[in-house]
């Protein structure tokens, strides 16, 4: 551990990041959180019209909660479904503004780097005792700080996935911006107008998806003018609207059954086995290619395609990561979409999420890399054994204490591939065990983004 005189920093100041900042004020540790954004769950904020499907009792982390009862702070109720906006305003607003934390909170200030004083990535010599360098931009100026440690949970919502199968934006996509959200669109609400009476192209096979399908179906009950298209990757619908009546989210499980009804009732056009590789600009609208087959011409498209990682602050430090999930190494294969297509995730804490430079991680949705699946429940408990790390507790940092919800749906089938048959988690033919107040390391837990 270095000198207690140095701050810890947290990039961002989201769900993770504040309750980061919660558990290090708890272990007697000084937190400083530099938030890019205008505002505390400035990222929470471009979804604030989604509900959730996780109700209130897996958004609280526990330290925060403790900080906030100080102060005569009272839960919402535990089994509601906050929307993104009730979760900032009534949970991360009032944890930001507590007496304890808000002195350490810095608001419009964007991390842009992150090294080791006096050593660049090369250098070796007393890396481990030499504390960090972290490099801000506030109000066009740029300011370094002395930390400690560094804590990493600024999330992905700045890096969406492109529309392009190959991982590069399809040809086109660039020029025709203008017309391709990414994301969650507010469909009913402050985008209505570019919605309503269009022609829409979905692309994307996940929670996002299904909520702006849904969405957009209802907005086409409206606006009879409106028609939806949906494109998926995979060769069928088969396994993709999750485990229905058997996930222990009721709504998540509740958000497929509703999706699936829509498609029964045709609201929307399936196209299934699409890989687009390029859009054109036509008199007639966009039209998406997926090779030689062209979807129908559509006047706006959405890409709810998920996202990826900006390393690029961290570029300076040695950090062990999957080539292929852009995760820690040692998290990279719980989570690797293409073995856990259940979304099942054992237990984890900092023993996973470490680096090969000491005290720093990459925590939340970010630590995830790739992956599409993460529950704000997991980046909590991340915080809290990552902070007992780094406050060199490293008993506490190893007992990783976690209790999940099951998706009621587990396959090993790869992503893409040709459906196979899924089982319940929980039956026999399920390699999920029920979850526990405390995981052991073998035990299987689901995580879905909120």
């Amino acid at each position: 551990m270095q000198s207690a005189s140095l701050p810890v920093v947290v990039i961002g100041a989201g769900p993770v990041g504040l309750a980061a900042a919660a558990h290090l004020l708890a272990r007697g540790l000084t937190p400083l959180v530099l938030e890019a954004g205008p505002e505390v769950g400035a990222g929470v904020r471009r979804w604030g019209h989604v509900r959730m499907f996780s109700p209130w009792r897996y958004n609280i982390d526990p330290a925060s909660a403790e900080l906030l009862a100080r102060h005569g702070w009272m839960p919402p109720g535990l089994e509601q479904l906050p929307t993104g906006r009730e979760l900032v305003e009534s949970y991360l607003a009032p944890l930001a503004a507590t007496l304890e934390l808000a002195p350490h909170v810095r608001l419009h200030t964007r991390v842009v780097a992150v090294s080791k004083q006096r050593l660049d990535r090369m250098k070796s010599g007393q890396r481990d005792a030499a504390p960090f360098v972290v490099r801000y931009v506030q109000g066009g100026e740029e300011h370094d700080v002395v930390a400690s440690a560094v804590i990493d949970a600024s999330g992905t919502i700045d890096t969406p996935n492109p529309l392009g199968a190959s991982g590069l934006s399809a040809r086109g996509e660039r020029a025709a911006s203008a017309h391709i959200a990414y994301g969650i669109p507010d469909v009913r609400g402050a985008d209505r107008a570019r919605y309503a009476g269009k022609r829409v192209l979905v692309v994307g096979s996940g929670h996002s998806a299904f909520n702006v399908l849904l969405d957009l179906a209802a907005v086409a009950s409206e606006a009879a003018s409106t028609s939806v298209h949906w494109a998926i990757r995979r060769a069928s619908l088969a396994a993709v609207f999750g485990g229905g009546t058997s996930d222990q989210l009721v709504e998540r499980g509740r958000l497929g059954l509703r999706l699936a009804k829509l498609v029964e009732d045709g609201a929307a056009q399936v196209h299934t086995g699409v890989h687009i590789d390029r859009v054109e600009r036509r008199g007639d609208g966009l039209v998406a290619w997926s090779g030689e087959t062209q979807l129908a011409a559509v006047d706006e498209i959405i890409a709810t395609t998920g996202f990826r990682p900006d390393l690029t602050i961290l570029g300076e430090l040695r950090l062990g990561l999957d080539p292929a999930t852009e995760a820690p190494t040692a998290l990279a294969p719980l989570i690797d979409p293409n073995v856990h297509s259940c979304g099942s995730v054992p237990a984890h804490g900092a023993e996973e999420l470490r680096h090969p430079d000491a005290d720093v991680y990459v925590v939340g949705m970010k630590s995830y890399g790739r992956a599409p699946t993460f529950l704000l429940r997991t980046g909590y408990e991340q915080v809290r054994s990552a902070v007992a790390a780094i406050a060199g507790d490293w008993e506490a940092a190893r007992r990783v204490e976690l209790v999940l919800p099951e998706t009621g749906v587990c396959s090993t089938q790869l992503a893409g591939d040709a459906p196979s048959k899924a089982s319940g988690c929980g039956s026999p033919a399920s390699s999920c065990g029920a979850p526990t107040s405390v995981t052991p390391r073998n035990t299987c837990v689901t995580t879905e983004i909120p």
